[in-house]
């Protein structure tokens, strides 16, 4: 079962989408302790790849209504994943859906909440990954405008984009909105994909 999960999830937690964790956990989407939806303790569909850390952000009674299901749904057609002033925050394509705005806040958590000492590390570690990752793909993008035509270039970004990828949604909301500089991304970026 675990190695199952770990290769359904492609190795990348499904909240804060860090990949190669070192701390896996089985995460439930909707919880089964304290009485609350026992049957789905062994449910597959309830079962879920996640880091330890964002599984402990979580484990907290305002997400035990529920989150976006991104194995149902896609969460990048609800929300979008930015980073504005040096932190995460995830804008709402309908503010009043409370679904959403769960799954937004604990995203933004699991990059900021800092309420312990080992959840600052842990906070802070993920921060700097998803900026890393950001970078080069930055990088990648400078080449497009280097040169345009570049094929190399454009599988690179390609590969970059895959859902597969660390933080991949950060960095397909970030090119989506930004397609009109990068038209050739566009298969990249497409929701339906």
């Amino acid at each position: 079962m675990v190695e199952r999960l770990k290769k359904d999830f492609h190795n990348k937690c499904y909240i804060c989408e860090m990949k190669e964790l070192q701390d896996p956990n089985v995460e439930h989407l909707l919880p089964h302790k304290n009485g609350k939806y026992p049957e789905r303790k062994f449910d597959w569909e309830n079962l879920f790849w996640s880091c330890g850390h964002c599984n402990g952000i979580k484990n907290n009674s305002k997400y035990d209504k529920g989150i976006i299901d991104c194995c149902r749904e896609d969460p990048e057609k609800y929300l979008n994943f930015r980073i504005e002033n040096n932190r995460v925050v995830i804008h709402m394509e309908d503010s009043s859906d409370e679904m959403q705005k769960r799954t937004a806040l604990l995203i933004e958590e699991t990059f900021s909440l800092k309420n312990t000492g080992m959840r600052t590390y842990t906070s802070d570690e993920r921060w700097k990954l998803l900026q890393r990752e950001m970078n080069i793909l930055y990088k990648q993008l400078e080449k497009i405008h280097n040169v345009p035509n570049s094929r190399i270039t454009v599988k690179m970004i390609g590969s970059l984009l895959r859902r597969e990828s660390a933080f991949a949604a950060f960095k397909r909301c970030y090119v989506r909105d930004h397609i009109a500089e990068y038209p050739e991304l566009e298969r990249y970026v497409n929701l339906n994909d």
